[in-house]
């Protein structure tokens, strides 16, 4: 079964347009996980424009699932890592002024960054991965930095996919079927929903985890957070 990662991001971005602290994001991860969700992900941004670099302490000792922290790894960023220590740590490539992801890394120009970050990573028993596009290139570059795992950047699947393209998985396929070739653990997130997210585990071999927020938020205002998470769950078996 793959496992759910809830991005609660998106609650964040809700308790600061109104300044104070409702929702309050601690009690949604705990909410989540008791829902059933298999882990919390966080993505804190330089601006703290939702997760704030102080909910990734709060969070820790409530966070009895998997806590997966993603981002950019400037040093800020690296330095709560290793403090917090987290189950895992997604390196993603975003810019300051990014709304949201929106590319993998170049697992080749940047093979020498990456593979110092990672030790350090596994110097401290985190588990690294690397968020990528699906491009065999890039998978093998990610194997050569020494990463536990690799996420692969779905929203181009998921357009395509809303517009009746099937096929747009097969890039996908191809490198979760390299990514199990290498030993390259996998997981998959952006733009996935509950329109798409059994197709595509169905056609990734070996995805261990996925990471949703957006999507899963926006379908919880219609259908409830407790529904939402375990219509996720059963997609995912």
């Amino acid at each position: 079964m793959t496992k759910l990662s809830v991005n609660i991001n998106k609650i964040a971005t809700l308790r600061n347009s109104r300044g104070g602290d409702l929702p309050n994001v601690v009690q949604f991860a705990k909410d989540v996980q008791r829902f059933g969700a298999e882990g919390v992900t966080i993505h804190p941004r330089p601006d703290e424009r939702h997760i704030r670099y102080q909910d990734a302490y709060d969070l820790k000792p409530e966070v009895y699932t998997e806590y997966n922290i993603e981002g950019n790894p400037i040093k800020k960023f690296m330095d709560m890592v290793l403090e917090i220590k987290p189950t895992q740590v997604t390196l993603v490539p975003d810019a300051d002024d990014a709304i949201t992801s929106n590319a993998g890394w170049d697992t080749i120009a940047h093979k020498d960054f990456l593979i110092d970050i990672i030790a350090e990573c596994k110097r401290n028993n985190i588990r690294t991965s690397i968020f990528v596009d699906p491009d065999l290139k890039m998978v093998e570059g990610a194997k050569a930095t020494g990463t536990d795992r690799i996420e692969l950047y779905t929203e181009a699947f998921a357009h395509q996919f809303s517009l009746g393209n099937t096929q747009a998985v097969k890039p996908y396929t191809d490198c979760a079927i390299l990514a199990e070739r290498l030993g390259l653990g996998l997981n998959a997130g952006h733009d996935l929903s509950l329109d798409n997210i059994k197709f595509f585990k169905d056609n990734i071999p070996g995805l261990l985890e996925v990471s949703i927020g957006h999507a899963l938020i926006s379908e919880s205002l219609y259908l409830g957070i407790e529904n939402v998470v375990n219509m996720y769950l059963n997609k995912l078996k």
